[in-house]
C-alpha cells in the first residue's frame, strides 16, 4: 500500500480540512483504497457538497409525483397504473476531453438511470452547448458530441426526439453533454436502491470492470488546467450492444420477484453504487473482491472500487434467487457474480486476497458527507460585478426580411437538421413529433402520448440569474403547452462554474430560486436532476467561466394524442394571431425586449439590456389558454415564441409549411421592438374557423386567469413570401450555417 502524503491527498481532490474528517470518521490513517473511496465520494460531483444546501430549496411534490429527488430518476404518475420515470444528466468534461465517447457513455449513464427503476427506455433528449464555430477545436467537438449521442441511442435502440444546441464563446474551453431520458413502468413494479435483508446477497451484472474511468468524477469535480488531453484515461468507453442486452436481461429478472434493490454503476462506479444501496437501506455491505469480473490481468480493489467502465449493475437479490437470475444473464451473453452480501454494521467492508482492505463506516462517506455553504453575491452585488450594460439607445430597422435572413443563417438559429438526422428518431415506431416545440412519443398501446423539451437561456441568466431561472422553467412549460401537453413535472441540469468564486455561486442560487418560484406558479415539480460544477477552463484557446447554464428537461402528458398540435402552417387563408396578455395590450417600449435579444447580437454586435422579465401569472394563464383553444379543435398550429422574436416564429412555422403569409405590424412600437423582441409568455396560433373561434371567445371563460390573456391579428397564411422573402430563400438561409461550416 502507498503511503498517504499530503501530495497523494491532494491528488485525490480532498482539501486538507476534508482530509482531517476522513482521519476523525475512521479513528485512523486511511489506507489507499479507502482514501480513493472518500475522494470520490465526496467529490462535488458524488456528494453536492457546495449545492446540497441550496437543492433543498426546490420544489420537489405533486399529488401525480411519485418519487422525487434521491433516488435515479423520477417517478410521475401518468394514469391508468402507469408511471413516467426521467432524469437528465451531464457528461460535460469527458465530452471535452474526448468527444465520441465523453457523449455516448453520458447517453449510457442516463439509459441505465431510468432502466435501473423498471422503466423501459422510450426517448431521449440532449442539451448541447458548443463555443465559438471558429474555434480551432469546436467542428471536432460538435461532430464527436453528434456522432456520440447517435451512434449510441440508435444502436441501443431509443429514439432521439428533442434537443437544443447553442454557441458561444464562454463555452469554448468547456463544452456541454446533457442528456435526458424517459422511460415507462407500471406504477406498482418500481425498483429503488434500498439495499435490506442482512445476508441476501449482492450481485454485479453486465459488463467487465476494467481501467477506464478511474477518477472519472474527480476529474469532474474541478477545473480543466491545460492539460485536459492527458485526463484522457479519466474518460469511460462505452458499448451500446451490451447495454441493449443488459436492459432486456434486466427487465426479465425485473417481471420475477427476485430483485430487492438495484442501482446503476455510474459515477464512482462501484464505489457509489454500493455506497447508495447500503446508506439508502440503513445497512452494511460486504464485497469479495477477488469475486469482481475484471477485463484486465492485476487489477487491485483500488482500482476496481474507482474504474467507470460503463454497462454495469449491482443488484440485492432474495436468498436462492442466484441460480435463476445468474441463467437470465447467461442467456443475455452477460457476466454475473455474487460478489458480496448486505450486513447490519452500516460499514463498508471489502476484502481481498483473504485480507480486509477497507473498512469505512457509512455514514460519513454519504450522509454526513461535507455541506457548505459558500459565500455569494447579492442580486445587486452580482449585478455590479456582471456590468450588464443598459441598452444605449434602442436601434431600428427598416428591413424585416433582410435581418430575418441574417438572424436565420446565424450559429443560433440555424437548422439543426445536420443534427437531428443523425439521430434515429423514429426506431420503436412510437414516436409521434419531433423538431417542434417538444418532442412526442405515444406511450405504446395507448392513446396516452407524452412531450419532451429542453431548454435554457444562458445569455438571460447571465444578465439576471433570477430571472433567467424562472425563464428556463418557463419556456419548457411553454413549449410542452405548444404541442397540447399538460406539464407535469421538471429534470434538471444545473451546470455553472467554480462555487468557490462568489460571482459564480450567486449565479446559482439566484437562479435556484428563479426556477423554485417558477416551479411553484406553473405546478410544475423538479422529481431529478445533476449539478455540474467547475466548468471553466483554463486550457489554451479557452475562455473561463461558462454562462450559468441551468438545463431544464420538461415532462408533459397529451390525454390523447390525436389532439396533439403541430407548428406548421395548415392552409391558406388561416388567420394568423399572437396570444399575449391582455395587460401588454397598452404600448409600453421598455416591455418590448430587444436587450439581450439575437436580433441585438447579430445584427448589430450588442450585448446589452436586461433580461426580459417573466410574469409567471400571466405565463400560466397564456399556458392554459392555449392548451384550452386546442382541446376545443380551434387552432391549426401553435408555435411558442422565443429566440428571435415573433419573425423568427412565423418564419420557422412558414419553413416547416413551405407556406408565407401576409403580416400585419403593430404601430405602437418600433419594427426591431415588436418584430424582433423576446418578450416572454407568447404563441403564435393559426385559426382554421375565424367565426368559430371569435364565438368561442365571445363566449368567454368561466376561468379568470385565462380571460386576462389577449389576442392580436398577426396576418393571413397564403402566398410564398414572409415579409417580402420567397419562403424557399428563407429555408436555404437557415440550412447555410451548418452546411458551408461541415463542409468547409
Amino acid at each position: 500500500m502507498s503511503e498517504i502524503t499530503p501530495d497523494v491527498v491532494a491528488q485525490h481532490g480532498l482539501s486538507e480540512e476534508e482530509y482531517e474528517r476522513v482521519l476523525n470518521a475512521l479513528g485512523r490513517e486511511p489506507n489507499l483504497v479507502e482514501l480513493g473511496i472518500f475522494s470520490v465520494m465526496w467529490s462535488e460531483h458524488c456528494s453536492y457538497k457546495s449545492s446540497r444546501l441550496h437543492l433543498k430549496k426546490l420544489p420537489t411534490e405533486a399529488p401525480w409525483v411519485i418519487c422525487g429527488p434521491g433516488e435515479n430518476a423520477g417517478v410521475i404518475d401518468i394514469g391508468d397504473g402507469q408511471a413516467a420515470i426521467f432524469k437528465m444528466e451531464s457528461h460535460n468534461h469527458p465530452s471535452y476531453i474526448e468527444p465520441y465517447q465523453g457523449a455516448a457513455t453520458g447517453v449510457g449513464g442516463i439509459l441505465r438511470d431510468v432502466f435501473t427503476m423498471g422503466a423501459r427506455p422510450v426517448a431521449n433528449a440532449n442539451a448541447l452547448r458548443f463555443g465559438r464555430p471558429d474555434h480551432p477545436k469546436m467542428k471536432h467537438l460538435v461532430q464527436g458530441v453528434v456522432a456520440g449521442i447517435g451512434g449510441y441511442g440508435n444502436c441501443v435502440g431509443v429514439p432521439t426526439v428533442a434537443g437544443e444546441t447553442n454557441f458561444n464563446p464562454a463555452y469554448d474551453g468547456n463544452i456541454l453533454v446533457n442528456a435526458m431520458t424517459v422511460g415507462v413502468a407500471d406504477a406498482d413494479k418500481i425498483f429503488y436502491s434500498a439495499a435490506t435483508g442482512v445476508g441476501n446477497p449482492i450481485v454485479y451484472v453486465g459488463s467487465k470492470t476494467g481501467r477506464d474511468g478511474i477518477h472519472g468524477a474527480t476529474m469532474a469535480s474541478a477545473d480543466f488546467e491545460e492539460d485536459a488531453d492527458a485526463k484522457r484515461p479519466t474518460v469511460q468507453v462505452g458499448d451500446p450492444f451490451t447495454e441493449k442486452l443488459l436492459i432486456e436481461a434486466c427487465l426479465e429478472l425485473m417481471a420475477t420477484d427476485a430483485i430487492v434493490a438495484i442501482q446503476d454503476m455510474g459515477a464512482a462506479g462501484l464505489t457509489s453504487s454500493s455506497v447508495e444501496m447500503a446508506t439508502n437501506g440503513k445497512a452494511g455491505i460486504r464485497l469479495d473482491m477477488d469475486k469482481v469480473p475484471c477485463r484486465e490481468e492485476g487489477m487491485t480493489p483500488y482500482e476496481m472500487m474507482l474504474s467507470e467502465s460503463q454497462e454495469r449493475m449491482l443488484m440485492v437479490l432474495k436468498p436462492g434467487k442466484e441460480e435463476m437470475a445468474a441463467a437470465i444473464f447467461e442467456k443475455w451473453e452477460l457476466d454475473f457474480a455474487v460478489i458480496g452480501e448486505v450486513t447490519d454494521t452500516q460499514h463498508m467492508v471489502l476484502e481481498f486476497g483473504g485480507e480486509v482492505v477497507c473498512d469505512i463506516p457509512l455514514g460519513p462517506l454519504a450522509a454526513d458527507a461535507p455541506e457548505y455553504d459558500r459565500p455569494y453575491l447579492s442580486k445587486e452585488e452580482y449585478t455590479a460585478w456582471a456590468g450588464i450594460k443598459p441598452m444605449a439607445d434602442r436601434p431600428d430597422t427598416s428591413d424585416v426580411g433582410g435581418d430575418l435572413l441574417t438572424l436565420l443563417a446565424s450559429p443560433n438559429l440555424s437548422s439543426r437538421s445536420w443534427i437531428s438526422e443523425q439521430y434515429d428518431s423514429q426506431v420503436g415506431a412510437d414516436t409521434l413529433q419531433t423538431g417542434g416545440d417538444a418532442g412526442v412519443v405515444r406511450v405504446h398501446g395507448t392513446k396516452k402520448a407524452l412531450a419532451i423539451s429542453t431548454d435554457c437561456t444562458p445569455r438571460y441568466v447571465h444578465a439576471d440569474p433570477y430571472e433567467g431561472g424562472k425563464q428556463a422553467i418557463a419556456e419548457a412549460y411553454r413549449n410542452l403547452c405548444a404541442v397540447g401537453a399538460r406539464p407535469l413535472a421538471v429534470t434538471n441540469c444545473l451546470n455553472f462554474a467554480n462555487p468557490q468564486r462568489p460571482e459564480i455561486m450567486a449565479q446559482f442560487v439566484h437562479a435556484l430560486e428563479g426556477m423554485g418560484a417558477a416551479c411553484r406558479a406553473l405546478d410544475f415539480p423538479i422529481v431529478s436532476g445533476n449539478v455540474s460544477l467547475y466548468n471553466e477552463s483554463k486550457a489554451t484557446g479557452g475562455g473561463s467561466a461558462i454562462l450559468p447554464t441551468p438545463a431544464i428537461g420538461g415532462v408533459g402528458l397529451i390525454d390523447d394524442y390525436a389532439k396533439m398540435m403541430t407548428m406548421p402552417f395548415k392552409a391558406e387563408g388561416e388567420a394568423i394571431y399572437l396570444i399575449w396578455p391582455e395587460e401588454w395590450a397598452t404600448p409600453d417600449p421598455e416591455r418590448s425586449h430587444i436587450g439581450k435579444s439575437l436580433w441585438l447580437a447579430e445584427i448589430h454586435g450588442r450585448d446589452e439590456g436586461r433580461a426580459p422579465p417573466v410574469d409567471l401569472t400571466l405565463e400560466k394563464n397564456a399556458g392554459e389558454g392555449v392548451r384550452e383553444l386546442i382541446e376545443a379543435g380551434l387552432v391549426s398550429a401553435v408555435h411558442d415564441v422565443s429566440d428571435g422574436g415573433l419573425a423568427v416564429t412565423l418564419a420557422e412555422m412558414a419553413m416547416a409549411s413551405g407556406m408565407g403569409a401576409e403580416t400585419i405590424g403593430n404601430d405602437d412600437y418600433t419594427q426591431a421592438q415588436w418584430w424582433f423582441g423576446e418578450d416572454q409568455g407568447r404563441y403564435v396560433i393559426t385559426v382554421p374557423d375565424a367565426e368559430a373561434f371569435n364565438a368561442y371567445l365571445a363566449k368567454g371563460t368561466e376561468n379568470e386567469d385565462t380571460a386576462r390573456v389577449g389576442f392580436r391579428r398577426l396576418g393571413t397564411v397564403g402566398g410564398n413570401e414572409l415579409f417580402g422573402v420567397p419562403v424557399t430563400k428563407l429555408r436555404e438561409a437557415h440550412k447555410s450555417f451548418f452546411s458551408k461550416w461541415m463542409e468547409g
